[in-house]
């Protein structure tokens, strides 16, 4: 099976296809609030992948984590995570340097206090729009990896999406050393297919 994966050498693009885009917010980045380590190295590479998406015309989506203030992660709510990604605010914004185009569809999750919002699908209207935009293939990327883009990728293999985990383009928050690797590992296992920028043709 690994080997069967490594044989995917180049991987065309065309209709069906969807690039989505995991939470790439200043409060995720160097100086935020729950900062990912490395998480800014990725945002180059996620731009190669929206380039060759937006210049077939192929749908753009990227997540939001767009919290009440007293949503039920933070710690003051007795949740595990700092305050961050408050609807509105600064930390909230998509990096400066991500090229989202015009035409992105932008998803917010994590809006209902009570829910955590981890997968891109507890927006409950998201995969409708996948399902209007004709989208068959998932290719999936962000932060972090062991948190939205493994409950993402889950929800989207539940739903019989064939998946592509971009392998170079996610980093993990790791509140245990080894849970992003556990999570690519569980991706792969569940039939996420692992690539990288290059093998995009």
């Amino acid at each position: 099976m690994t080997n069967k994966r490594k044989s995917t050498d180049q991987i065309e693009l065309g209709k069906g296809d969807a690039l989505l885009i995991s939470d790439i917010q200043n409060d995720f980045l160097p100086g935020g609030s729950l900062a990912v380590l490395e998480g800014e190295r990725i945002i180059p590479v996620l731009n190669g992948y929206i380039d060759r998406f937006s210049n077939r015309q192929l749908p753009v989506f990227a997540t939001r984590d767009w919290h009440p203030a007293n949503h039920c992660s933070f710690i003051r709510q007795g949740g595990p995570w700092p305050e961050h990604c408050i609807a509105g605010s600064k930390g909230a914004e998509f990096a400066a340097d991500l090229h989202l185009p015009v035409s992105a569809y932008i998803i917010s999750k994590g809006t209902d206090v009570e829910r955590e919002g981890y997968s891109s699908f507890s927006n409950r209207t998201f995969k409708a729009q996948l399902d209007n935009a004709g989208v068959r293939r998932l290719f999936i990327g962000g932060l972090a990896t062991d948190y939205c883009v493994l409950n993402t990728v889950r929800d989207a293999l539940n739903y019989h999406f064939k998946v592509f985990l971009l392998i170079d383009a996610i980093r993990a928050v790791n509140v245990q050393k080894q849970d992003g690797e556990n999570a690519i590992n569980e991706m792969i296992e569940k039939g996420a297919i692992p690539i990288t920028l290059s093998m995009i043709g």
